[in-house]
């Protein structure tokens, strides 16, 4: 019978292979989601962006709805690079952003169903920041370099 150590020993190429794995894909898509919906901000081709809008935001921060919403969509962009160059960084920036996102929808009192959707975003980006803690220990290490 193997022991433990030699079984995790056997498995911990596949374990880091597929950790790095999912560290790519959490960093690529909270790269490009946050630059794409950040540059929709400008163009509303994909939704009227400020009918997410509560009317305590506009009350707390005295801009137009699109005044608003084109601050909003650099804040995004702005997050989105940092998750590219800082992922471990980044990350908790995106998990702040989506928090206010799902305050701000909860304040609407309408919306409930993106609130939920954006909760379910914010722990990935909270996975991706462990995972880019992780990423960067392997490079201390001398594993393979990551971000």
């Amino acid at each position: 019978m193997k022991s433990a150590s030699a079984l995790r020993t056997h498995h911990a190429p596949a374990t880091a292979s597929a950790t790095r794995q999912a560290f790519l894909l959490l960093c690529t898509v909270f790269t490009v989601a946050p630059i794409l919906f950040g540059l929709d901000k400008f163009t509303n081709i994909l939704t009227d962006w400020t009918v997410y809008l509560a009317p305590q935001a506009t009350a707390l921060v005295p801009l137009a709805p699109r005044t608003f919403m084109g601050v909003v969509g650099v804040v995004e962009i702005i997050a989105g690079i940092a998750v590219a160059v800082r992922p471990r960084f980044g990350s908790l920036l995106v998990a702040a952003w989506l928090a206010g996102i799902i305050i701000n929808l909860l304040l609407l009192g309408s919306f409930f169903d993106v609130a939920l959707r954006d909760f379910g975003l914010l722990v990935g980006a909270l996975a991706l920041n462990r995972l880019s803690a992780a990423n960067h220990g392997a490079q201390a290490d001398g594993g393979t370099k990551g971000k």
